[in-house]
């Protein structure tokens, strides 16, 4: 486990949410309080008994690819991670990307789960953004104080889903961009091969 509590809590929670990475102009929505606050009941529910099942790493990295595919925007995500590189890559090349991205963000994240073994995740309150609803959670682990989290919900093409989070009022989702930014430059800006990267990356 990193020995930076803070820097850890950041990185795994941006697991958690998957999301594009700035809570700037999201899709015009009519998404109501009460949808945008289930959905962060069921994610974290999801992603808790996924933790604490006791599964092998292949198994729990398979789960969290189906939770982020189902309470995410992940072509949002993918595309803000990708950057600008986004508009030149064909629509074949950008469907193999999200598709290697997803399994890639379930990995890397998956493996820093284990510090929310036994953890409590607590939905507390939520306010309208311009881009849908902050949700407010009280994040308890074992054997340590509880810390706030929100977590950015959108109406996604009139599909509610997760978008972005913050934690001690840091977008810890900036990680994604700064990840796969750096992949793709070590790969001489070609799409293709950070694909194929990101299918065994993580």
């Amino acid at each position: 486990m990193l020995n930076n509590p803070t820097l850890t809590r950041r990185k795994t929670l941006a697991g958690l949410a998957c999301t594009a990475t700035f809570a700037t102009s999201a899709p015009a929505m009519a998404l109501t309080k009460t949808e945008a606050e289930a959905l962060i009941n069921k994610l974290t529910s999801e992603v808790l008994d996924t933790i604490n099942a006791g599964k092998s790493n292949a198994a729990m990295f398979k789960d969290f690819e189906g939770i982020f595919a189902r309470y995410a925007d992940v072509p949002l995500i993918a595309q803000k991670a990708l950057g600008t590189t986004w508009r030149t890559a064909s629509p074949t090349q950008r469907r193999a990307y999200v598709a290697a991205f997803r399994g890639y963000m379930a990995r890397y994240y998956g493996k820093r789960f284990e510090e929310f073994i036994g953890s409590k995740i607590t939905v507390k309150k939520s306010r309208k953004t311009p881009g849908g609803y902050l949700v407010d959670t009280n994040i308890k682990l074992r054997g340590s104080s509880a810390f706030k989290a929100q977590w950015h919900v959108i109406d996604a093409r009139g599909k509610t889903l997760m978008y972005n989070l913050f934690l001690e009022g840091v977008s810890v989702l900036s990680d994604v961009r700064v990840q796969i930014g750096s992949m793709l430059d070590k790969r001489g800006g070609s799409v293709d091969k950070l694909t194929a990267h990101l299918r065994t990356a993580g």
